[in-house]
């Protein structure tokens, strides 16, 4: 059929304002991409579709830190250091962080409260003097030329508004200003489906000593009630550990898909909306199976979160791909910006899959070049997050907060480098990039000792 359209008169649209960076996207690559422009000296907007930041981490309620940590020859270390220190000290000093808690016996995650995270985001943001605009959609582009982005429009409660910017940073997780601006990408696997999205939960009211480590038991629990016929579970593989109070735990037993048993398209309005209906639906079978389990008889559902968990939608393509190879290869880079500890995350039908480069023998991460952030045909653009240049492998580990600190930081330190040199983002000196990195504390890898390993010890 062919679709029906209507003609949008022609229309003057105000200026909100006009910066030298501009980032669109609120999630761990946008917080610090903002505040490292912003650290620089640069005039630096950062918009936001909700009014909080975070990302996945608050809007799909995450409330788990990956990647901030590798396995490194059979030993934990803290690999993701920096601008993500500063947030992760200011989430602590709001008594909303875990202790590191061991995945598979191999690597370690971080769980934080989620009210926490977003007030130190807000207080990172303001320490560092960046500009926020909250409640606001990005809606297009307007392009100066076919290589540059003269403005960014925004949909807002007072309407459609344009930010004008020198250089802009997508941290859409979606690759939204990319694309409206004109760079190639790409979309799922190799038939482009993408990978499964999930809803998570909150659950309140568990006895913690009666609770006790449910994390080892609740999979056998799940296979007993498998068999026994009932409950079902759309994956194997679950999530349920306990956040900083132990009366509260944090659950995700789901995988969303379409009717045809394909992922959710996260990028596609009718699929959102059936996901979202989805989600809730498998997050109520899945506390009523925790009902069962002995600690969580009287526990109830305290949160919801705003959205779906979207894991992947599109890539941008830019100066260099990273692949699934470069992840289990521990692949170097001359132009690294920094290190992915995780390994890959595949979320295949009815489970999730890990594959970890080789342990102890390799040093367990790889590095990320500055050139999967630079797209290709748009010359006033990086790219940072979820949606940077990846492979479908190499993404389901480089997406992960721990990487999407590493780029955000790269990015919004090239944008103040590209602007002092006057200069596009692509022809910036790389090693000047890589010294202001480190010695903003980052860890890049390259010729830099790596920083003091943690003890591997299950919790």
């Amino acid at each position: 059929m062919q679709a029906m359209t209507i003609e949008e008169p022609a229309r003057h649209v105000p200026i909100y304002g006009e910066y030298e960076v501009v980032v669109l996207g609120g999630g761990p690559a946008g917080i610090v991409a903002a505040a490292s422009s912003a650290r620089a000296g640069r005039k630096t907007l950062l918009i936001e579709r909700y009014g909080f930041l975070g990302g996945m981490g608050t809007a799909a309620g995450v409330t788990n830190f990956c990647g901030l940590h590798g396995n490194v020859y059979g030993e934990a270390h803290r690999l993701v250091q920096g601008m993500a220190s500063e947030l992760l000290a200011r989430i602590d000093r709001l008594n909303g962080l875990n202790a590191p808690h061991l995945i598979l016996g191999k690597v370690f995650a971080q769980a934080y409260d989620t009210a926490a995270y977003k007030i130190a985001a807000d207080q990172l943001l303001a320490s560092h003097k960046v500009h926020i605009l909250f409640h606001a959609l990005g809606a297009g582009v307007v392009m100066g030329d076919n290589s540059r982005i003269d403005a960014l429009m925004v949909e807002t409660k007072a309407g459609r508004q344009a930010v004008r910017s020198e250089i802009f940073i997508d941290c859409s997780g979606d690759g939204d200003l990319a694309v409206w601006a004109g760079a190639p990408f790409e979309f799922g696997d190799e038939h482009g489906h993408p990978m499964y999205p999930s809803m998570m939960l909150r659950l309140n009211g568990i006895d913690p000593a009666k609770a006790g480590d449910a994390w080892r038991t609740i999979p056998q629990l799940m296979e007993k009630a498998t068999a026994a016929g009932t409950h079902t579970f759309p994956r194997k593989s679950a999530i349920v550990r306990p956040q900083k109070s132990g009366i509260e735990w944090r659950v995700n037993f789901t995988q969303v898909a379409r009717e045809d048993g394909h992922a959710i398209n996260g990028i596609e309005p009718d699929d959102l909306t059936r996901g979202e209906i989805e989600g809730r639906k498998q997050a109520l079978a899945a506390f009523e199976f925790l009902r069962t389990v002995p600690g969580f008889e009287r526990s109830y559902i305290v949160d919801l979160p705003p959205q779906l968990g979207i894991r992947e939608t599109r890539r941008i393509t830019g100066g260099y791909q990273l692949s699934g190879e470069d992840v289990l290869g521990c692949a170097s880079f001359e132009d690294s910006i920094g290190v992915n500890g995780w390994p890959i995350e595949a979320h295949v039908p009815g489970d999730v899959v890990f594959t970890f480069p080789p342990i102890p023998e390799s040093r367990g991460y790889n590095e990320l070049p500055y050139r999967m952030l630079v797209p290709e045909g748009v010359d006033n653009l990086l790219v940072a997050g979820r949606c940077a240049s990846m492979t479908h492998e190499g993404q389901s580990a480089a997406r992960v907060s721990g990487a999407c600190f590493v780029m955000g930081e790269a990015a919004g330190s090239a944008a103040a480098l590209a602007l002092s040199g006057n200069r596009i983002p692509r022809d910036i000196p790389v090693e000047k990039l890589q010294e202001t990195l480190k010695q903003q504390g980052a860890f890049i890898g390259r010729d830099q000792p790596v920083p003091e390993g943690l003890q591997l010890t299950a919790r």
